[in-house]
């Protein structure tokens, strides 16, 4: 089992910045996949970012340079740096990493940005 603990989470004005965080314990092999996901209100969960253990990295077409994806793979942990934020970008962000065919979610962390 893993479980995974996010912060970082807030209210911002738009042109903003954030940082998430997201810290994997438990059986989080060192070969895996880890990622953020968002969900709006009303809408369904949308891939935002992902990293392999190798640090490849995978964007949303709607955040490409914009937000950035890392991984600190001493500590089993994902960052999502969040700038030139949007109205549109707020949401709840989910992290999530995938060990073989196993994936588990994070309890999601409020992102709200004001114009």
């Amino acid at each position: 089992q893993v479980q995974l603990v996010e912060s970082g989470g807030g209210l911002v004005q738009a042109g903003g910045s954030l940082r998430l965080s997201c810290a994997a314990s438990g059986n989080a092999f060192s070969s895996n996949v880890m990622g953020w996901h968002r969900q709006a209100p009303g809408k369904q969960r949308e891939l935002v970012a992902t990293i392999t253990s190798g640090g490849s990295t995978n964007y949303a077409d709607s955040v490409k340079g914009r937000i950035t994806i890392s991984r600190d793979n001493t500590k089993n942990t994902v960052y999502l740096q969040m700038n030139s934020l949007k109205p549109e970008d707020t949401a709840v962000y989910y992290c999530r990493i995938t060990i073989a065919f196993n994936t588990y979610w994070g309890q999601g962390t409020q992102v709200t940005v004001s114009s």
